[in-house]
């Protein structure tokens, strides 16, 4: 599916996460409009990343934040 996120610069960016295994993880393929990809994992409450993805701190951060908020539905009340 697609996302918009918001950039630390204050503009807005398209990105596609969809989610795959690798081995025993679950993980989440993100591809952004420039065409970088990077493979984001959770460990814990951490995301990250695989070593020769270079997403920079805060875009980490922030597609991990919409995955656990959107995708996985966290921090949703129930009705």
């Amino acid at each position: 599916m697609k996302y918009r996120i918001k950039l630390a610069d204050g503009t807005t960016q398209l990105i596609q996460i969809t989610t795959d295994f690798y081995k025993s993880w679950k993980v989440w393929k993100v591809q952004l409009a420039d065409g970088k990809a990077a493979m984001l994992f959770k460990s814990g409450n951490a995301w990250l990343q695989r070593n020769e993805d270079i997403l920079d701190n805060y875009l980490l951060t922030t597609i991990g934040k919409c995955i656990d908020e959107v995708i996985l539905g966290k921090n949703r009340l129930a009705l």
